[in-house]
């Protein structure tokens, strides 16, 4: 490609995300502030996450204020795109944003081949921000190239607390009008997900979303033979969201050997799709052996790709909860994220981990009132709690808050929506 096409589709990328600012509804994401400092000085920030949750927005206003170029590889102008046309590519940016340009935003950037060489020698003098929507981007090519020289961070869509900042309420939780507000606004908020654009286009969006997410970051990225099998695998983790699998297992129900269900697990995790938590053991052989629970990135995915006959909030809601905790663990290191469950079939849906100290255990439950919350839920808080030596128990429910003791133990009960919006977890 000459540097003057390249130049003139440039413009239009930049004129068009430039409108889409203008004329949309634009929000600062959670952590923005926090990420700047990464790029104060010439360095890579790479910007992950699954398709459609802001990564361009987020970048754009990272470096807004600063002279900057933009180029999104994502467009299919730029299909034929090869490692030779980089330097085409620089003399267009310099002469549309000037010879002292040093700060560059590439969009989906691991389209190109040998991209990760061009960077590396990009950022001896330039801070840079990559954003890809696949979790190769920090395989061994990445770390190999770019070793020490470079901060991560992983996008979601929208949290609970930034959908309230998009519907332009900040809640005063003193307030019993205000609460009851938010009521209304989680009992949306968990069905239709956090993707921006649901807010705008609607529900409908988020099938297409999911549908570029399966064929084009899955399908035809690692050109997938059982085209047919991964499309009903992906659909049936959907649909089992908060739920245990196993290989063996899908195995059986898609007739598939081990190695292919493995990949496909893997590739359905690639584009932060589903994610996997393990059982939690003091043995390590035991908790890779032990089957792994999933979770879907958006509940607007499950509700409208799962097959379904009823509404299941109970699930809907540890969904959400896991999503909040995968993304502190991603981005923080803080805490490792574990399922627990005992012979007797006890079971914790969250063990929260920090070094060698299991810190918090977490049941999820749609209830409303004391009497709402199994005793089973209660039972296994309190083994698990002996078994683990931690004190931290917590139920959260749909809208119950107090204490409950048993055992001699303290549970702390508190509703969704306040865990959301008050947790110190990310």
């Amino acid at each position: 490609m000459n540097a003057d096409s390249i130049r003139r589709l440039i413009e239009d990328q930049r004129n068009e995300i430039e409108r889409k600012i203008k004329k949309e509804k634009i929000i600062d994401r959670e952590k923005k502030d926090e990420i700047k400092p990464f790029i104060e000085h010439p360095n890579i920030l790479v910007i992950l996450g699954v398709r459609r949750c802001g990564k361009s927005i987020f970048s754009y206003l990272t470096f807004k204020g600063k002279n900057f170029g933009y180029v999104n590889f994502d467009d299919e102008r730029l299909l034929d795109f090869q490692t030779n046309d980089f330097d085409n590519l620089l003399k267009a940016l310099y002469g549309l944003y000037g010879k002292e340009l040093n700060c560059f935003i590439f969009d989906e950037i691991q389209n190109v081949e040998k991209w990760e060489k061009f960077t590396a020698r990009m950022r001896v003098n330039n801070k840079i921000i990559i954003t890809g929507s696949n979790s190769k981007l920090l395989s061994s090519e990445l770390a190999t190239s770019l070793t020490g020289r470079h901060i991560d961070y992983i996008l979601f869509p929208f949290s609970f607390n930034e959908y309230l900042i998009y519907n332009d309420f900040k809640p005063n939780l003193n307030l019993t009008r205000d609460i009851g507000l938010v009521k209304k606004f989680i009992e949306r908020y968990i069905q239709i997900g956090g993707f921006p654009e649901v807010y705008k286009f609607g529900e409908n969006i988020v099938r297409n979303i999911y549908s570029d997410i399966i064929e084009k970051d899955i399908i035809r990225r690692f050109e997938i033979r059982k085209q047919n099998e991964l499309r009903n695998m992906a659909r049936y983790l959907i649909t089992n969201s908060s739920k245990e699998i196993s290989y063996n297992k899908l195995k059986d129900i898609f007739h598939l050997n081990i190695t292919t269900v493995k990949e496909y697990i893997d590739y359905l995790s690639m584009p932060y799709l589903l994610f996997f938590i393990e059982k939690f053991s003091f043995k390590l052989k035991e908790q890779i052996l032990a089957p792994r629970k999933v979770y879907c990135v958006d509940n607007g995915i499950i509700n409208t790709v799962s097959f379904k006959f009823s509404k299941d909030l109970g699930r809907l809601m540890e969904n959400c909860v896991s999503i909040r905790l995968i993304k502190n663990k991603l981005n923080t290191h803080n805490l490792d994220v574990f399922y627990w469950k005992d012979y007797q079939q006890r079971e914790v849906d969250f063990v929260l981990k920090e070094g060698l100290i299991v810190k918090q255990l977490i049941q999820v439950t749609y209830a409303s009132d004391k009497d709402e919350i199994e005793k089973r839920e209660i039972k296994s808080l309190i083994k698990a709690s002996n078994e683990l030596n931690c004190k931290d128990l917590l139920i959260i429910t749909w809208d119950y808050e107090d204490e409950i003791i048993s055992d001699n133990k303290k549970i702390k009960c508190i509703p969704l929506w306040r865990w959301l919006l008050e947790s110190n977890i990310l």
